[in-house]
């Protein structure tokens, strides 16, 4: 078992941290404060194959893995944690896309996908469906053989109205998981509208905003899959947005750490800086010990994911679950650290 990156992966992420240290890291608290969605620097992303990470060269994607993906979304996150998280959805549709869809339904949205000239929203949870996804209650009915009438809402999607395409599950069938389909659906369609941007905590570079749905047409060619596939097709893309979701995680727990070590050097009490204090040694040891531990067990989820193994899920959900919590608890860590000047 080898531990090291490969130099092919080295570069990537010696590519993805400059990237993102020029692009990202001076503008982050800019757009977090203003709530900018920062369109043209998701763009120059695009143009260094960040928008198709793992989707195929033929429709401009750069045909990377998954471990290539947690890599460079760890590297971005830990300039701007919000604006990754974002790439990592845009990634998550197109992947669907360009594992599900039928050939023509690839041609059309996948360029303009992998270049960012249109960007895209994952549209799943609703008001009364969370983490029971298959109750879903959004409809959509064919109305002859050319279209679906959608009506529902959906919760707190990431893009908002900012977004150009959204993959919408939707119930095509019986109730259950079965009679879910996956459909999607542009911008500036009729019956398309959107709730007020939500207000958060942080996060504000992504805008997030209900979805709705009122007697909405959509062109049956823009079925991804069959009918029927739909909640298969989500809980696939969750495997790696578990995953990407993570690396964002590990990478904004990674720029906390440092935050917090360069303060500790700098900062003095008692006539010496508080990193000779035992007990804020003891905090950056076990800050840096899990941020490596949630490191190793992405990368294994993510070997997991790019050789098909029947584990796949129970890795991303595992990696997912402890990376999260890392973040959580080494960015609180931090803000300790750094006491009365940590937010």
């Amino acid at each position: 078992m080898d531990f090291n990156l490969s130099e092919e992966q080295v570069a990537i992420q010696d590519m993805a941290r400059a990237f993102a240290a020029d692009n990202f890291a001076p503008k982050a608290s800019i757009w977090d404060q203003e709530e900018i969605f920062p369109e043209e620097e998701l763009r120059c992303a695009a143009e260094l194959g960040l928008a198709g990470i793992y989707i195929s060269p033929k429709f401009g994607g750069a045909g990377l893995g998954r471990l290539e993906a947690v890599i460079i979304f760890e590297e971005l996150a830990a300039a701007c944690p919000s604006t990754a998280a974002y790439l990592t959805i845009h990634n998550m549709v197109s992947w669907m896309v360009d594992s599900f869809a039928s050939d023509a339904v690839k041609e059309r949205f996948l360029p303009d996908l992998t270049s960012m000239n249109k960007m895209s929203s994952y549209c799943l949870t609703e008001a009364n469906s969370g983490s029971d996804a298959a109750s879903l209650k959004t409809e959509a009915r064919k109305e002859g053989n050319s279209h679906y009438i959608i009506n529902g809402s959906k919760s707190f999607i990431s893009g908002g109205s900012k977004s150009d395409v959204y993959a919408v599950m939707c119930r095509t069938g019986k109730p259950g998981p079965s009679g879910i389909s996956c459909i999607l659906v542009e911008n500036g369609t009729e019956g398309l509208s959107f709730g007020a941007k939500e207000r958060k905590m942080g996060w504000n570079s992504q805008h997030t905003a209900a979805v709705n749905f009122d007697e909405c047409r959509v062109p049956v060619d823009n079925l991804v899959g069959r009918e029927g596939d739909g909640f298969k097709i989500a809980m696939a893309g969750l495997d790696g947005g578990r995953v990407n979701i993570g690396a964002c995680s590990i990478g904004g727990a990674r720029a906390a750490l440092q935050a917090a070590k360069e303060h500790a050097m700098n900062r003095k009490q008692f006539g010496q800086p508080i990193s000779e204090f035992q007990s804020v040694q003891f905090k950056l040891a076990d800050m840096a010990t899990e941020i490596e531990t949630g490191r190793l067990m992405l990368y294994r989820a993510a070997q997991s994911l790019d050789s098909v193994s029947p584990d796949s899920t129970m890795h991303c959900a595992m990696a997912k679950q402890w990376a999260t919590d890392v973040g959580s608890k080494v960015c609180n860590e931090a803000l300790q650290i750094h006491g009365g000047y940590g937010y």
